[in-house]
């Protein structure tokens, strides 16, 4: 597995070796020991799974308690992922790294806690997995908005074409977000 840093701090783009043949494909969704080699943790708590269609945007999402680290991945189409920095003691605060990751090549990236993160369908359909490392916790979950003109995030996608929960369309501007330490 190839391991790239980002423009941001301890998020990184996880590229396992992809083995072809006309039969198709196959690659390595986890390996413990080259996850721990790489630093990240080895207790992960919980694996989710969404699909979802065409501009659907999730996020930016985070628990201020009980944060979690995500080790994401593409099960099938294409997306763009981001992660915000949300650590008011980094000099990377508020800044954001935007990767595509699609299902053809099991690219990964790993999010740390203390990160906020969302993603944009890009394909007509899309399988979201992930790993965390804690458990989810409603009452902690936060939400900043999609659009927030601070964040300057380029969403390759028109504002009105965006679909969004309810939870995601309120999300609150960094300004006023609760953040971490």
């Amino acid at each position: 597995m190839k391991i790239e840093p980002t423009s941001l701090p301890g998020v990184l783009v996880l590229l396992p070796a992809v083995y072809r043949d006309g039969r198709g494909a196959f690659f390595e969704t986890f390996n413990l020991r080259e996850i721990t080699a790489a630093g990240l943790p080895a207790n992960w708590v919980q694996d989710n799974f969404s699909i979802s269609r065409r501009h659907v945007l999730r996020g930016i999402h985070y628990q201020i308690t009980q944060p979690q680290g995500k080790l994401v991945r593409v099960t099938h189409g294409k997306v763009l992922d981001v992660a915000v920095d949300l650590r008011r003691s980094s000099p990377a605060f508020g800044r954001h790294v935007a990767v595509e990751l699609s299902g053809d090549d099991g690219a990964m990236m790993w999010i740390p806690a203390g990160f906020g993160h969302a993603y944009l369908v890009l394909s007509e359909t899309a399988g979201f997995a992930y790993k965390v490392t804690d458990y989810y916790a409603p009452a902690a979950e936060r939400t900043i908005l999609w659009s927030d003109p601070e964040l300057a995030v380029e969403w390759p996608v028109a504002a009105q074409d965006v679909v969004l929960s309810e939870k995601d369309r309120n999300g609150k501007l960094l300004r006023n977000a609760d953040v971490f330490a």
